[in-house]
């Protein structure tokens, strides 16, 4: 896999500068900003909503072998499968994911043998009402059993049926029904803990909170479905916290980082990329006041006459790469696809306006911001090159150069009366020069596979982020009842 664009040799070490400068700025933002407010007061965090460990209930389903042996027969998977055996497999595995994702996964020590066992199950699990169930079934007869808990537990449900205990009639019962997350493998446990991630990305969303840096007043609501709550704060503090914000040491480290960073500078000056690196500051000052999960800005009106603040578009490069979500122009929809992506795949992604190039039916998006570290936060970043806003003429904003040939998703929740997600795929063909093309500076062409125009793509503020994920995704969607769309 090939870069569009590649950094010269030196590019490397001002990477792990680069990466150093944002660790300790984000260490050190309650020094910086009581550098910058400290006579004023800087308010102390608000509250933050309270959050609950994610908790799923789980069993495994299955008779006692000496029933069997007496009967004679086994039926599928046949007399040659031990499940207990193959329950201790499991259930290692099943402790490593509920410590990697820091989540409770709470399994039934004994199996679900028969019906007044399910029964009893079913009634632990309405009166502890978890935020999902794992089943896994290990006896093709116990499948109805299975098939109950389902129906009747209300609660999103992880299936697990390993190869050669259901015939093709049982997988079909479960294969596409809304609430489940049904596998047919073999022992496919990392499908198992993608189901886990979706139940722990659902009960992390409804707890968390959104601030939106945007308008003159101030209020709360709860976006429907998710449960995700935004809270709205007046875009004039961020204002009057940038204009307060002195170039202190902090803030001169991450503008070296960028500079050095960087593949090339072209418009900003050292001025413009230490107005930059300001409003990471600005941006992380106000997340910890606020106590907030995600952030979203009306960040253009700052930008015009009177120029207010900077572009904030380093900043929220920054805080992308560092895996907090903030999305641009208040985007609620963007925002909320943006945690979505960062809490199921650990990816930073790229929000941008969407246009085509119809003359090769490619997609084209741009914006002035972006993750670099689009391969996960732990990964090598993207090059960039430093520019001026585009629309705006001045500043300094980040040019990501995205890697030709790469795989993407571009998704898109819509927070509607009836969720819906927008779903698309396809890889990177370049990244157009500016000029001679126009629009914003971090741009990309890409292809669409699912189809035969590109003009049919619907939405606005999509976001792109690195692999093929289409089918985790439609997943998620059939496992909390969101539309899948295309």
């Amino acid at each position: 896999m090939k870069h569009f664009h590649t950094p010269d040799s030196s590019c490397c070490c001002c990477r792990r500068e680069f990466l150093q400068a944002v660790g300790i700025a984000a260490g050190g933002i309650a020094m910086v900003g009581g550098a910058a407010g400290a006579a004023e007061g800087v308010p102390q965090p608000t509250t933050p909503r309270q959050k609950q460990i994610a908790t799923v209930r789980g069993a495994f389903l299955y008779p006692d072998p000496d029933s069997l042996k007496r009967a004679g027969y086994w039926s599928w998977p046949g007399s040659g499968f031990d499940p207990a055996g193959r329950k201790r497999q499991y259930l290692q595995r099943i402790r490593a994911m509920e410590q990697k994702l820091g989540m409770r996964i709470v399994m039934e020590e004994k199996p679900l043998e028969n019906a007044p066992a399910v029964a009893r199950f079913l009634a632990d699990v309405q009166k502890s009402k978890p935020d999902g169930l794992l089943l896994i079934p290990f006896q093709k007869q116990h499948w109805q059993l299975t098939v109950d808990i389902v129906e009747k537990s209300g609660v999103p449900c992880v299936v697990l049926a390993t190869l050669g205990v259901l015939l093709s009639d049982h997988i079909r019962q479960l294969h596409r029904r809304p609430g489940v997350y049904f596998v047919s493998a073999l022992d496919d446990l990392d499908a198992v803990e993608f189901g886990m991630r979706m139940i722990r990305t659902a009960r992390w969303m409804r707890d968390a909170r959104i601030v939106s840096i945007a308008g003159a007043g101030t209020g709360e609501r709860t976006v429907p479905h998710l449960g995700t709550q935004v809270r709205r704060i007046p875009h004039a503090r961020f204002v009057e916290r940038y204009q307060k914000m002195q170039p202190t040491p902090e803030v001169l480290k991450l503008a070296d980082a960028y500079q050095k960073g960087a593949k090339e500078i072209v418009e900003p000056s050292r001025a413009d990329i230490v107005d930059a690196a300001k409003t990471y500051f600005v941006l992380k000052q106000i997340a910890h006041e606020e106590s907030a999960d995600a952030l979203m800005m009306e960040c253009l009106s700052g930008l015009r006459l009177p120029h207010q603040h900077a572009p904030p578009c380093m900043g929220f490069m920054s805080l992308r790469d560092e895996g907090f979500p903030i999305g641009c122009q208040a985007d609620l929809s963007s925002t909320l696809t943006l945690m979505l992506v960062q809490q199921l795949f650990g990816l930073p992604g790229f929000q941008q306006n969407a246009a085509m190039n119809t003359a090769k039916n490619l997609y084209f998006g741009s914006h002035c911001t972006s993750a670099s570290k689009m391969r996960g936060l732990d990964a090598p970043g993207e090059p960039y090159i430093l520019r001026s806003h585009n629309e705006a003429g001045w500043g300094c904003v980040p040019r990501v150069l995205f890697s030709s040939g790469q795989e993407v998703t571009m998704a898109q929740y819509l927070p509607e009366k009836k969720p819906r997600m927008l779903i698309y795929t396809g890889r990177i063909v370049d990244c157009p020069p500016i000029p001679p093309s126009g629009g914003c500076r971090s741009n990309l062409q890409m292809t669409i596979n699912e189809l035969d125009d590109v003009c049919d793509v619907k939405g606005m503020h999509q976001v792109i982020f690195y692999g093929n994920y289409a089918r985790q995704l439609r997943a998620f969607c059939q496992m909390y009842q969101i539309e899948a769309a295309t």
